[in-house]
């Protein structure tokens, strides 16, 4: 062979050297302009951008000046002696030293993250520890034995005793309140119970209050109430307002339903409380005051917290555990001053009364034994169907047996006063759908009359008694303890904490429905974030449509569809609907409400958005659709489908909207039906695009259809509108996604179009025990064996986290009492899903995403990273395809084994509010140990802390130090016995979306009942809930209309600080006259200043602190504040008036309202 000389080494070494320096620039200004792609939001965003750019620039042209220096080097070397042997080598480290190894397109593109500081005033809530409380939760955990020993007449408490005299220098007072629980939606439909019982139950209470001045009523859910309104006349209208100025009648809570508090969301829970108390104030004239929540399955502080906003000065509470009843009653702590578990200074403080007994029908609340008390429920009079389990019915009150029966039941109130600390007591008289038969009206009146009578006027009994609404009963209890009715009771205990699981009996803890129905729980959260993101992007509309005159714009139409879907929301809120306990055909109409509404929703998007990116607004054409939504549900129970642009050589516009009040850098992706194409931003600039395959089956792709994925840059409440084109192959600037499948059932390499070669490996060839990929950020290590990840490797750290994930199922326990809708009685712990060795395993890699996927049985697992500026790349995304349609008593559940050493502790959320440390019990059965996760469950050590953040709320427990549980989705073939009357089979195939991130902590944290997100997690939470939302041009929209709209829509002047989340911007409406929804000029802006935890990074993360301030004038770009006040959480009241000068600021963890006129 003829050596090498030196001018064949440079002619081929110099060409190799400027092709390098040719990519490195290209790289280089690729970079650059994917970073600072569509971004003209405001100067100071384009400063910012700005910096970064000539920044990178800057860095980029230091490693290019370091690749000259070394070729040079490599030139004098062959110059030296052209037989140089390690040239191969030396080019090598050059790629190395650009970062781009030849074999592994995922670090190609690559972003600077800045940390960014957080100020001290922010951080520090979560470093100080609150002031003592009288009674924190979790002491009480501790504290109690949990046994169940047989209490007698009262089976979970206790014998009652007391001093028939103590009565002498001051009377029992009695308050006997008449109510009727009514379900929106449970064994019947909504409008099935109204048509049945509700509307009857509503008309005769008008007849009977008027027949019986000194009869009282209290009703709670505003949805049936409008329905109700809505079908009777003027007339009738005129005696509701009637009672009411007489307060014979109350409206208690006043949401549009009795809501869940474990699995609704905090947004959704404050959404239909506004909605049923904004009603109440514009039809009625009233707005509530107490809280009355007797059948939500255990109790929320954030429940608390919201009523507290709103104004009320009193709750009530029934469903929390039995040892915890037994507790509170032997200590006098039944009735207490709830406060948040974060605040400091007591500000947050609602007054509650729990309720003692088993549970709010009429034998367990007229005291400790329901064998007497059933005696007094006159609907059970003997010789009807309605009869006491006891076989004790009660009798007519006469002359006759007046006296024994008043003394008998004065006991019974006698022996209830001894668990309350005044002489005061509450008294309910009613249950599910009661008194909806005139007959009912009439015997409880009339017997509960002579009683009253009897007892009031015989001195000796010392008591006075009487019908009365729940807010009488608060009043009389202030009265006593000498303070006014608006202002906290003194001598009560404060309390700190949830009520976290419940039990109502034994060990049958009610943590099942934590996850049952999942399906629907994810499109709660989805027509949630649909409901919010229209919302703001409807009040902006309306507001420059107002601005600028323009009549044309559907104002009122649209107004329609959002109280139709705020409606439709509200009632899935209902604590039967999102729990997932109620009958099938009840849960379908459900979702056929859901449905509508994410219908509504989209029209309302995308009319909005039209209407703001109208270049010449006064042209507005209602009827012509431009945009149209890229994804679509062809029923209420079906998977969501991808709409497939179908590419030319001319551009098709996306606008693309963030809904979140902050800047967002992330990735997104579109279907297509060309490979080959180009995309620009809202500046025209190409934006480099990863081209990925859609699957239609484990192995075999889609040849017409295409996932393009580009990260894009929208600014804080912003719409932007991109461009994509078919463009011939060597036109595109596109990297393909590298394929390769493991353990096919075939070994033979397989030619995938566009991508080239996909490898296949079969389960006999010899392969590497582990799968790596990796982003800029971190590299993952996944079993070859089972797909499943193993541990997350932090790069440019030795922060290395060991996380396996598996399966798991139980089963449930055999005789009487099993698991159902309510309850989680497994048979044992439980057990790993069995599948065979090696299943199929397909792994996609690539510069922007990469992502191994794995079929299992009864689930599809998907883990995915991405790159990108922001967030998103600093998580891992799983999604569980779950289908368990197929098996009988089977709870899934993802468990994730990880060596944080976290001991028997773990923090979950509690609504999306707040977080709360958690304690495994060995003393409690393993069911007890699981709480609702409604966005959030993490694990700490002083080293580091692991995160999952869930797309929908499901069950979480922490059953040994360093694991993580969360229940995915159950089968079960029996009811519980809680009413429901059915097992729960009517599963869907469920997607299952999380977000897991590793986080390094720069110190210990402060042992203290409350937890807090870090700043990532809490950003990475709210775009993961709130994905940007994705408009494509419409079937039949001219493409010259379509390219005409404004390349952008900015409303804001800077983008909110980094812990100030915008809840919402709300439109309110003008009083219904029964068939047309008008908006009015008065506009809701919602923020909620989140709680942070300091010790964790920040990078990706481009945003500003505050210290919670806003100033009023620097809100909006275009639009002018003319009316302004700090408001109520319930929009009702107007509690300080600002102006353009204003600024406000919102502590940490605080929801602010505020009353917004514009123009």
């Amino acid at each position: 062979m003829r050596p090498f000389t030196l001018r064949r080494y440079l002619s081929i070494f110099l060409p190799a050297m400027f092709l390098i320096l040719c990519f490195s620039l290209y790289l280089m200004m690729e970079s650059v302009s994917m970073y600072g792609s569509g971004t003209a939001a405001s100067q100071q965003v384009v400063d910012k951008l700005l910096d970064t750019k000539l920044h990178q620039i800057e860095e980029d042209l230091k490693s290019n000046q370091k690749t000259i220096n070394r070729i040079k080097q490599i030139i004098r070397d062959i110059a030296k002696d052209s037989g140089h042997k390690d040239i191969n080598k030396v080019l090598g480290n050059i790629m190395q030293d650009r970062n781009m190894p030849d074999n592994n397109v995922s670090n190609v593109l690559k972003w600077r993250k800045e940390e960014i500081e957080i100020p001290l005033q922010t951080c520090k809530l979560a470093s100080t520890i609150p002031g003592p409380v009288d009674v924190q939760m979790r002491d009480v955990f501790d504290k109690l034995p949990f046994d169940n020993p047989d209490g007698g007449a009262w089976k979970q408490g206790y014998a009652i005793t007391y001093d028939p005299n103590q009565w002498k220098s001051e009377k029992l007072r009695v308050f006997v309140i008449p109510h009727s629980h009514n379900d929106p939606g449970w064994v019947k439909t909504f409008e099935g119970y109204f048509e049945e019982q509700t509307r009857h139950i509503l008309n005769l209470m008008v007849e009977k209050l008027e027949a019986y001045p000194s009869m009282r009523f209290i009703f709670a859910e505003i949805s049936y109430f409008t329905l109700w309104w809505n079908q009777i006349d003027k007339s009738m209208r005129q005696r509701v307002k009637r009672l009411l100025e007489k307060k014979q009648l109350e409206l208690v809570t006043g949401g549009w339903v009795m809501n869940d508090e474990a699995a609704a969301h905090y947004s959704s829970m404050i959404d239909q409380m506004i909605e049923g108390n904004q009603w109440m104030m514009k039809q009625l004239g009233v707005k509530p005051v107490s809280g009355w929540a007797i059948d939500p399955f255990g109790h929320s502080p954030t429940m608390a917290y919201v009523l507290h906003q709103f104004g009320f000065k009193n709750m009530l509470i029934q469903r929390t555990h039995y040892s915890i009843k037994k507790y509170f009653s032997q200590n006098k702590q039944l009735e207490f001053h709830w406060r948040q578990i974060w605040d400091h200074s007591g500000t947050t403080d609602m007054f509650c009364h729990m309720m003692p007994f088993y549970s709010y029908d009429v034998p367990h609340t007229c005291g400790p034994n329901p064998k007497v008390c059933c005696q007094f429920d006159f609907k059970r009079l003997a010789g009807g169907n309605f009869k006491c389990p006891w076989n004790i019915p009660p009798t007519v009150i006469n002359s006759a047996n007046v006296a024994e029966r008043a003394e008998t039941l004065l006991d019974q109130y006698r022996q209830k006063a001894q668990l309350y600390k005044n002489n005061v007591v509450l008294v309910p008289l009613g249950d599910d759908f009661r008194y909806d038969k005139g007959e009912e009206w009439d015997n409880q009146h009339n017997n509960y009359n002579q009683l009253f009578e009897y007892i009031n006027s015989n001195s000796a009994m010392n008591a006075e008694v009487k019908f009365a609404t729940l807010t009488d009963y608060f009043d009389a209890l202030r009265e006593r303890s000498g303070e006014s009715a608006k202002t906290l009771p003194n001598g009560y205990p404060v309390l700190s904490g949830d009520f976290f699981s419940y039990a109502d009996r034994d060990d049958h803890y009610w943590t099942g429905y934590f996850t049952s129905r999942p399906f629907y729980k994810g499109i709660d959260r989805i027509l949630e974030s649909h409901q919010r993101a229209g919302e703001i992007l409807f009040s902006f509309a309306l507001a420059e449509s107002r601005r600028l005159d323009v009549k044309a714009f559907p104002k009122d139409a649209l107004m329609s569809r959002i109280v139709s879907a705020r409606r439709s929301l509200g009632l899935f809120q209902h604590h039967d609907a999102v729990a997932g306990t109620a009958k099938d055909f009840v849960v379908v109409d459900y979702g056929i409400k859901l449905l509508q509404g994410l219908k509504h929703m989209d029209r309302v998007i995308t009319d909005s958005a039209q209407f703001l990116l109208s270049t010449d607004k006064s042209k507005y054409n209602p009827n012509v659709a431009l945009l149209d939504v890229d994804e679509t549900r062809a029923s209420h129970d079906s998977l969501p489908e991808k709409s497939v642009i179908h590419l030319t050589h001319n551009p098709q516009v996306v606008v693309l909207y963030n809904s979140l009040a902050q800047n967002r850098s992330c990735l997104v992706t579109l279907y297509v039906n060309k490979a080959h194409l180009q995309v620009r931003d809202a500046n025209g600039a190409v934006v480099t695009a990863q081209i990925s395959p859609q699957w239609k089956s484990s192995t075999e792709a889609h040849t017409d259809v295409y996932r393009v994925s580009f990260v894009v840059t929208i600014p804080a409440l912003g719409l932007m509108k991109y461009t994509v084109e078919n463009v011939d192959a060597d036109a595109a600037v596109n990297v393909f996604s590298k394929l390769a499948v493991y353990n096919s059932p075939k070994s033979s390499n397989a030619d995938v179009g566009p991508f080239g070669v996909m490898k296949m490996s079969s389960k006999s060839e010899s392969l590497p025990l582990e799968i790596l990929i990796e982003n800029m950020e971190m590299r993952l290590k996944i079993s070859q064996k089972t797909g499943m990840l193993q541990e997350i490797l932090m790069k440019g750290s030795s922060n290395l986290l060991k996380a396996n994930i598996s399966f798991v199922r139980y089963g449930t326990r055999r005789g009487k009492d099993q698991s159902g809708s309510y309850l989680f009685l497994p048979d044992g712990e439980a057990q790993s899903l069995q599948y065979e060795d090696f299943p199929i395993i397909r792994v996609m890699e690539g510069p922007l995403v990469s992502e191994v996927w794995v079929s299992l049985p009864l689930v599809n697992h998907l883990i995915r990273i991405v790159n990108s500026p922001g967030v998103d790349s600093a998580a891992v995304e799983i999604l569980n395809t779950v289908d368990i349609r197929t098996e009988g008593n089977t709870e899934l559940s993802m468990r994730i084994m990880t060596d944080i050493k976290s001991n028997n502790e773990f923090f979950s959320d509690l609504n999306g509010f707040q977080v709360l440390r958690r304690k495994r019990y060995e003393k409690l059965p393993l069911n007890a140990n699981f709480y609702p996760m409604a966005t959030m469950a993490f694990l700490e050590d002083d080293k580091y802390r692991f995160s999952v953040l869930t797309g929908q709320s499901l069950g979480v427990a922490s059953l040994n130090s360093g694991w993580l549980e969360v229940m995915q989705d159950r089968r079960l073939n029996q009811d519980d016995h809680r009413g429901m009357g059915q097992p729960v089979h009517d599963n869907k195939v469920t997607p299952n979306l999380f977000r897991i991130l590793f986080e390094p902590s720069n110190s210990a944290s402060v042992v203290q009942p409350a937890g807090y997100a870090s700043l990532q997690s809490h950003l990475m939470s709210l775009q993961f809930l709130h994905p940007v939302h994705v408009l494509r041009s419409a079937a039949d929209a001219d493409s010259g209309a379509v390219d005409g709209l404004s390349p952008m829509h900015l409303p804001l002047q800077m983008d909110m600080p980094c812990d100030v989340h915008l809840l919402n911007l709300r439109t309110l409406i003008e009083p219904e006259d029964g068939t047309t929804v008008r908006p009015s000029g008065e506009i809701g802006l919602v923020l909620h200043r989140l709680g942070v935890d300091c010790r964790f990074p920040t990078q990706g993360i481009a945003c500003r602190f505050t210290d919670g301030k806003i100033a009023m004038s620097s809100l909006f770009r275009n639009l002018h504040i003319s009316e302004a006040d700090v408001a109520s959480l319930s929009l009702l009241e107007r509690l300080s008036p600002l102006n353009q000068t204003s600024v406000v600021e919102i502590p940490p963890m605080e929801i602010r309202a505020f009353s917004l006129r514009l123009h």
